[in-house]
């Protein structure tokens, strides 16, 4: 979940997987696959930069790489630094693949 603010300073957090479109005129608008709308004070970047932090925590977690400072993220940064490439000295976690019953 990602946390937003809306026009009267109050915060609520969202999942920016059903989040469907971003709208940017003024204010910035959400709009949600169920057809709500949410206006916040971040500005589209913002809220496409707390999307992306978001998912790469995703990924961390998931690929258990431990946080660091590097997780940060700036704005126009890359590469995000929370997986590791997968070299031979670092093949990564892999998970065996079992042989099928037949």
């Amino acid at each position: 979940m990602i946390v937003l603010t809306r026009l009267n300073d109050s915060q609520f957090a969202v999942n920016p997987d059903l989040i469907e479109r971003i709208l940017a005129n003024p204010d910035t608008t959400l709009v949600m696959v169920d057809g709500a709308k949410y206006i916040v004070t971040e500005s589209m970047g913002e809220v496409i930069e707390l999307i992306t932090q978001y998912r790469a925590e995703i990924i961390r977690v998931a690929r258990g790489v431990p946080p660091t400072e590097s997780v940060r993220l700036n704005a126009g940064t890359s590469p995000l630094g929370l997986v590791p490439a997968l070299t031979e000295e670092n093949p990564g976690n892999t998970i065996p693949l079992r042989p099928r019953n037949d």
